[in-house]
This record gives structure tokens, C-alpha cells and sequence, in this order.
């Protein structure tokens, strides 16, 4: 990468600001506290893993069901930082798992307007488009809630494809 030195100058800068990592590091705590949340309030339906940091774009962690397990796949909930939305991946444990899912899935209203698989999963769901920060309870109360009812709907989708 040409200019490594300037992007890393710029980099620093924003640092020194503050207002990035303290926006970011409020962000993961809140990710985290979902995390906590749910396993308390859904752990009858769903098993959660840690919590994975992406590259400043993606803050998320995996849950899963017995259902899910027996066809190596699983959910995501992602907090999509470029886009600042909340959205619920479904993906494989391996990239063939995705892509045989992704050819079962590709027509599906998930993924009407793709052309190909998408990067990392095998379909996604906007599940809160533009979060409120300034509320948590209320953001915690509505991201559980749509999350439920999208991971519900993919769950009765791929029920059909046995």
C-alpha cells in the first residue's frame, strides 16, 4: 500500500481527538452488554459465543441452536460499523457449508438484489437501521426483538429445505 505513513498519520490524529475511541469503546461495551443480556433472556432458545472484533467495521458475536448446529451453520449479530445499523447474519462454519446455503438461499428476499454471495455470510437482515443511542434500554428492547423475529424467519426457511 503506497502511503502507508499518511493513512497511519491520519490514523493517529483521530486517536488523539478521542472522539473515535470513545465512540468505538462505547459501542463494543454496548455489543457486550447484548451479549450478557441475551444470554440471560434467551439462552432457552440460543447458545452465544464471545464477542469478536472486526477491523473497525464489524463488532459481533455468534449464537446458535441444535438445529442450526446440525447443519454446521449459525447467526451472527452484527453491529455494522461503517453502515451503524444492527443486522443478523446467517453463515456457515465453513465456506462450502456457505456456499451450498447460498445457492439454496440466493432467491430468497435476502438476497434479491445480490449478484453474488455476500462477503462473510450467507445472507443478511437489517434488523435496526438507525440506532439510538441515546436510549439503550429501548435500542437493547428493539434489537432483541428483531433479531427473535428475523432469526425466526430464517429458521422457518431453512426448515423448508429438508
Amino acid at each position: 500500500m503506497e502511503n502507508l505513513n499518511k493513512y497511519i498519520s491520519i490514523y493517529k490524529e483521530q486517536l488523539k481527538k478521542g472522539d473515535i475511541l470513545i465512540a468505538y469503546n462505547e459501542l463494543v461495551k454496548f455489543v457486550m452488554k447484548l451479549r450478557t443480556d441475551f444470554i440471560k433472556s434467551l439462552s432457552d432458545h440460543y447458545s452465544f459465543t464471545g464477542i469478536l472484533h472486526g477491523y473497525l467495521d464489524f463488532t459481533y458475536f455468534y449464537y446458535s441452536n441444535d438445529f442450526l448446529k446440525s447443519k454446521k451453520l449459525k447467526f451472527g449479530l452484527i453491529l455494522n460499523h461503517m453502515e451503524m445499523r444492527f443486522e443478523v447474519w446467517l453463515l456457515g462454519n465453513t465456506k462450502p457449508i456457505q456456499q451450498k446455503y447460498w445457492e439454496l438461499s440466493k432467491n430468497t428476499k435476502w438476497n434479491k438484489d445480490k449478484t453474488e454471495m455476500p462477503k462473510y455470510s450467507i445472507l443478511e437482515s437489517i434488523i435496526v437501521k438507525n440506532p439510538d443511542f441515546d436510549n439503550l434500554d429501548k435500542l437493547i428492547e428493539q434489537i432483541e426483538t428483531q433479531m427473535m423475529k428475523a432469526s425466526d424467519e430464517i429458521l422457518d426457511y431453512l426448515k423448508t429445505l429438508n
